[in-house]
């Protein structure tokens, strides 16, 4: 084929092969395709021409030229722990995390020329500022306080580079090793003193009430006893009450009293500690009635004259105390159960007054320096 072509002709055919390829290579470069989330810097002979935003865009070849791809997603940026002195003069360590993002790519091109750098450098100098104004334990307890200082210093100075400053995060506050030791020791004792209290109040509790349920046992027991007294008094009071009756209804004559009284006469003498005992006078009257009482001739009743039904004689004092004895009532319990409780209440205000009354004696005596009487006791056999 170019055996019969001349070499004008190959000349020819090698710069339209060169032609070929420059159109197409000046086309492939004259299509930008942008992706979603990224921003392109484009300049027109060295000067800035405009930005392409995600999608396929047209250059004019050799004249337009892509100066930079900017990144528009949120970036994290963690910083190097920096030494930062409080106002106690105490040096502490501290990791920062930054997030950021570019809302202005012209700016972030042409503002400043190492963002990253910019930003770091802000960051380590406002925060050495904040915490130079705060104490150990400020720091330590105030990130929320120092998140916001420094959130607000760097998002005004990056305002004007294009970048927007969202998050300040303060990764780890590390003191030195001995200040971490003070401070473990200082937690520890917090936690035995609060220990200590909880333990104090948990048997000041039970004290109380240990004592409010012994208050309690003790009132019911008075109360049981108090009224165990008075039921017993009043069963005391009716039996005797129905003896009486029945011993003066059944007009009992001296021969039956005087045995009776014999019959109590051994009783008198059975105790341990009796060691003598004194017979009365009146046990040979009653010897005597019991004497003539067994040696006599019963009299047999009459018959033609009516019964009368036995009655005691109590005198001219009172002709209704045999009626008032059969017609025996007893008072009610709770009634007596509260006439009891204020007699008892009585006796304890006397009884604590007396107390406080001779506990008055008593200084008084002890000040004059005389010691107080004592009472002596003789016991008689």
């Amino acid at each position: 084929m170019f055996e019969d072509t001349s070499p004008g002709q190959i000349i020819l055919w090698i710069l339209l092969l060169v032609l070929i390829i420059f159109v197409a290579a000046a086309l492939f470069k004259s299509v930008r395709i942008v992706s979603q989330g990224e921003a392109q810097i484009v300049e027109r002979l060295g000067k800035y021409h405009r930005t392409l935003t995600p999608g396929m865009h047209f250059l004019v070849p050799f004249i337009d030229q892509v100066r930079q791809r900017v990144d528009l997603r949120e970036q994290v940026v963690p910083f190097p722990p920096q030494p930062v002195i409080t106002s106690d003069n105490i040096v502490v360590n501290i990791d920062t995390v930054i997030y950021y993002q570019v809302t202005g790519p012209e700016a972030a091109t042409y503002e400043i020329a190492n963002p990253m750098a910019g930003i770091e450098q802000l960051a380590v100098t406002t925060l050495r500022n904040i915490i130079g104004s705060m104490d150990m334990e400020q720091a330590l307890t105030g990130r929320d306080q120092i998140n916001g200082q420094l959130r607000g210093v760097l998002d005004e100075a990056t305002g004007r580079w294009g970048i927007r400053v969202n998050r300040v995060e303060l990764k780890a506050i590390d003191p030195p090793a001995t200040v971490q030791s003070a401070m473990e020791q200082q937690m520890k004792a917090e936690r035995d003193r609060r220990a200590a209290i909880l333990t104090a109040e948990g048997i000041k509790q039970s004290a109380i009430l240990t004592a409010e349920g012994e208050k309690q046992s003790a009132i019911l027991t008075a109360e049981g006893d108090a009224q165990s007294t008075i039921l017993r008094a009043q069963g005391d009071s009716r039996a005797i009450l129905q003896v009486f009756d029945a011993i003066h209804r059944g007009n009992a004559d001296p021969k039956l009293l005087a045995y009776e009284y014999i019959q109590m006469l051994p009783k008198i003498a059975d105790s341990q500690s009796s060691k003598m005992w004194i017979i009365p006078t009146e046990l040979t009257e009653a010897l005597n009635a019991v004497t003539t009482g067994f040696g006599g001739t019963p009299q047999a009743p009459v018959p033609d004259e009516p019964t009368e039904q036995p009655r005691v004689d109590f005198g001219n004092e009172d002709d209704g105390v045999a009626d008032a004895l059969l017609n025996t009532s007893l008072p009610d319990i709770d009634d007596a159960l509260a006439a009891a409780k204020g007699e008892a209440a009585k006796a304890t205000d006397e009884a604590s007054e007396a107390g406080e009354h001779s506990g008055r004696r008593a200084r008084r005596s002890d000040t004059a320096g005389q010691e107080p009487d004592r009472p002596h006791r003789e016991d008689n056999e």
